[in-house]
């Protein structure tokens, strides 16, 4: 059998816990680059996904703790579809994907690993990235660390304002 060495992921595995809901304890913190926030807008933000489905899947959350897409403001609602266009913007410009997933998961039936705070989810995709080990192996192959798609986004993001 071969093995897949990823011991980057060990991290994510043994770290501690955050208390609370993380798209309610990151912004208040005053360390952007640990919690990979990218960007603060007024009403919501953009961050990256520490445990992400490809290279670059961001998240866009509300500051405010609501857990139906429905309960959103209109200004909430406008915010988060501007930073959704401003990431797909600064995701082709660093990582020239083919395509995109964006969407919402609501609740836990539809996959929502933060159910209690909504959020959108953008993944970039590349043609021919569907490959054989999501499905026989239940592994994830991301080619680049965290960090530094982190600082690649963060350029971006800091350039558009």
């Amino acid at each position: 059998m071969e093995r897949l060495w990823a011991p980057w992921r060990l991290e994510y595995m043994t770290a501690d816990r955050v208390e609370g809901c993380i798209f309610c304890v990151f912004p208040q913190q005053d360390d952007d680059r640990t919690n990979r926030i990218l960007h603060r807008g007024e009403r919501a933000f953009v961050i990256m996904n520490a445990f992400p489905y490809s290279n670059g899947h961001l998240l866009i959350p509300p500051y405010r703790h609501v857990a139906d897409l429905s309960e959103l403001t209109d200004e909430e609602s406008l915010e988060i579809m501007q930073l959704t266009q401003r990431s797909l913007l600064a995701l082709k410009e660093t990582s020239k994907p083919d395509g995109f997933n964006i969407g919402v998961n609501q609740g836990t039936a539809a996959g929502a690993g933060i159910a209690d705070h909504v959020h959108i989810h953008i993944v970039p995709r590349w043609n021919g990235d569907t490959n054989f080990m999501p499905v026989f192996a239940d592994v994830k192959v991301i080619p680049e660390a965290l960090e530094t798609t982190y600082d690649k986004l963060k350029a971006v993001f800091d350039r558009q304002q």
